[in-house]
């Protein structure tokens, strides 16, 4: 039987744009995708994919996600969950299915691997919204987390989990930190972030947006610093992350920060306008909210990628501009 690799989660934006890049990978040419989420997802065109509806908060059909009619799972990608600031406005769904559903999937994976005898690699895509209080200007691996949001306390409650399950030889667990991704196709979220690529996705397909940091373009919220990175970078960091050795990761720690950079709010602004003129700027509406600033505030901004450099992972280059023109040109395209 061949390899197979499972993404949960596969109904978004990165778990559909994963699923392709795997598909198209020559290296990975034999392995079976397995797509999961609570719609059920597309496949890649021409692939072998098998897509399967599931409501993982379930532990009974996380379960039979691992069938050993379909091959040897080698890896799991766990994308899924709600986003931060949905977790925010209800804890007891967000706590459901961030931290139990999670639960229920790593545990499957952990006892498939157990009754074939096959270490599972586990990788996790938690956030930066696992630190938040005072943070040193600069994020270094061993940096303590302490989340100010639920979306946050859930991403640690799992990276805990994953590390503890490493540490028994359970899984071989790969913990992501990600950057906040910029710019994601596709109609807003219900993430804090959501407007992290609203401000610029919106605009230059000639529509408003609602930038909630700030009331105008000459707000101080606007120098608020995100740490930022584009997707076509995080989706060839999944793809390094499994095949990096695991005695080359840190022995008490699967945490991985990835690489990003830093760029205000008022510096993507300005990117926007270099791209696509002043025109598309005014169609940015600021309506400041205390809550969603409050979140994003305590999010860090400066990160040191040397660990993950280190790796093998990569990082853009050239800061916001680069991003936004691409972006741009997929639209033209209608690649996005």
């Amino acid at each position: 039987m061949g390899k197979v690799i499972l993404i949960t989660g596969a109904g978004g934006f990165l778990g559909g744009k994963l699923a392709s890049a795997i598909h198209e990978d020559p290296e990975l040419t034999g392995f079976r995708l397995i797509l999961v989420d609570v719609i059920e997802p597309r496949a890649p065109p021409h692939s072998n994919a098998i897509t399967i509806k599931a409501d993982l908060t379930d532990p009974a059909q996380a379960d039979a996600l691992f069938n050993t009619q379909y091959g040897v799972y080698d890896t799991v990608y766990c994308l899924h969950g709600i986003m931060s600031r949905g977790s925010e406005d209800n804890f007891d769904f967000g706590v459901k299915v961030n931290v139990d559903s999670v639960r229920a999937v790593l545990d499957a994976a952990r006892h498939h691997g157990q009754k074939t005898g096959q270490l599972i690699k586990f990788i996790f895509t938690s956030s930066l919204a696992v630190y938040g209080g005072p943070l040193p200007d600069v994020i270094q691996s061993d940096t303590i987390a302490t989340p100010q949001s639920a979306y946050g306390m859930g991403k640690l409650v799992d990276e805990i989990f994953i590390n503890e399950y490493t540490r028994r030889g359970f899984v071989d667990g790969r913990i992501l930190r990600l950057p906040t991704i910029v710019v994601r196709p596709g109609a807003p979220s219900a993430a804090a972030s959501s407007f992290v690529s609203g401000i610029i996705r919106e605009p230059l397909q000639g529509l408003e947006s609602v930038c909630p940091i700030g009331d105008s373009l000459t707000s101080p919220e606007l120098d608020l610093p995100l740490w930022l990175a584009s997707p076509d970078v995080i989706i060839r960091n999944f793809l390094i992350t499994r095949q990096i050795s695991a005695t080359r990761l840190l022995a008490h720690t699967r945490v991985v920060c990835l690489p990003g950079f830093t760029a205000t709010v008022r510096e993507e602004i300005a990117a926007l306008e270099e791209v696509a003129g002043k025109e598309a700027v005014t169609l940015i509406k600021f309506e400041d909210d205390p809550t969603n600033r409050r979140v994003v505030s305590s999010w860090p901004s400066r990160f040191d990628n040397s660990y993950a450099l280190s790796l093998g992972f990569i990082a853009d280059s050239g800061g916001m501009v680069p991003i936004v023109r691409r972006f741009q040109q997929q639209l033209k395209a209608g690649s996005v």
